[in-house]
């Protein structure tokens, strides 16, 4: 499994990871599974949150007795986001997570609580040794440019974004914003909701075309382009262990230059629309 340098701190962290929204709405045995079988291929970045509701205690069960292997990501709701109720959240989440510390602690998106005290929280929480590193989600460039403003340089580990083929806005201001201040991107949703390519489009041919060059499938393609540069991670979420083994089977795929062009032309990035897609 490839890794990149996560953030200021520039921990080495799987740049292919597991995402765990909704994985708590189907089969809860299989769910474990594929977050135990994405470990056991590497992808110990394993992320999650306070509204993806009994997804802690899923992702508590699958990491039990390997958590030192993992880099744990929880995020904290916005309505939860002042000082205090940073904290409490946190603590909250520690406790479903039946762990310790969190090796990063996100703001979900931008809500009502002002930034400064999110970020006082979060510093609290870290100098307490309760998270390892803050980030925020969601976040266009002026919020990132404002977190900055309170937080200073080298202390945003990342910006947790949408990003798949067909949606790259990132591309314009945010990826720019953060490889200039050392922020990791973390792309969730890698595959889209409901828009994966199909085969028969121009570019569905395009990107089964590179996946059959390569001996690889088109899901394992699209990951390798998604974390292309060393600034970009992804976190695919798998319903079970055979999901969770050909997302892992991406860490290894590294795309050629031409590779690269021939799906930036199949996929272009597209206008800048006026603000920053979220789901």
């Amino acid at each position: 499994m490839r890794t990149h340098s996560f953030g200021p701190a520039a921990r080495p962290v799987a740049a292919i990871g597991q995402g765990t929204w909704e994985s708590d709405r189907g089969d809860r045995a299989a769910a474990v599974a594929a977050l135990r079988r994405g470990l056991d291929l590497g992808m110990t970045h394993v992320d999650t949150a306070e509204m993806y509701g009994e997804a802690e205690p899923l992702v508590a069960e699958a990491v039990a007795g390997r958590r030192d292997e993992v880099f744990l990501v929880s995020k904290v709701l916005p309505s939860n986001a002042s000082r205090k109720g940073t904290v409490a959240a946190c603590e909250r989440s520690l406790a479903r997570l039946k762990t310790d510390r969190l090796d990063a602690y996100l703001l979900h998106w931008r809500g009502s609580h002002p930034l400064a005290e999110t970020i006082a929280a979060f510093e609290a929480l870290r100098e307490a040794g309760k998270i390892l590193s803050w980030g925020v989600s969601n976040f266009d460039v002026d919020d990132l440019d404002e977190a900055l403003a309170v937080a200073g340089e080298g202390r945003i580990a990342c910006n947790q974004v949408l990003y798949h083929l067909q949606e790259r806005a990132i591309e314009h201001a945010v990826a720019p914003w953060c490889e200039a201040h050392g922020v990791a991107v973390v792309g969730y949703t890698p595959f889209g909701r409901g828009a994966f390519p199909k085969p028969g489009s121009p570019a569905g041919r395009a990107l089964q075309e590179v996946a059959d060059a390569r001996g690889a499938s088109p899901r394992q393609v699209v990951l390798a382009f998604l974390t292309r540069r060393p600034s970009l991670f992804a976190i695919p979420k798998a319903s079970n262990a055979e999901h969770a083994a050909e997302n892992a089977g991406a860490g290894a795929l590294q795309l050629t230059d031409a590779e690269i062009g021939r799906l930036d032309a199949a996929f272009p990035v597209g206008p800048k629309p006026r603000s920053l897609p979220m789901l």
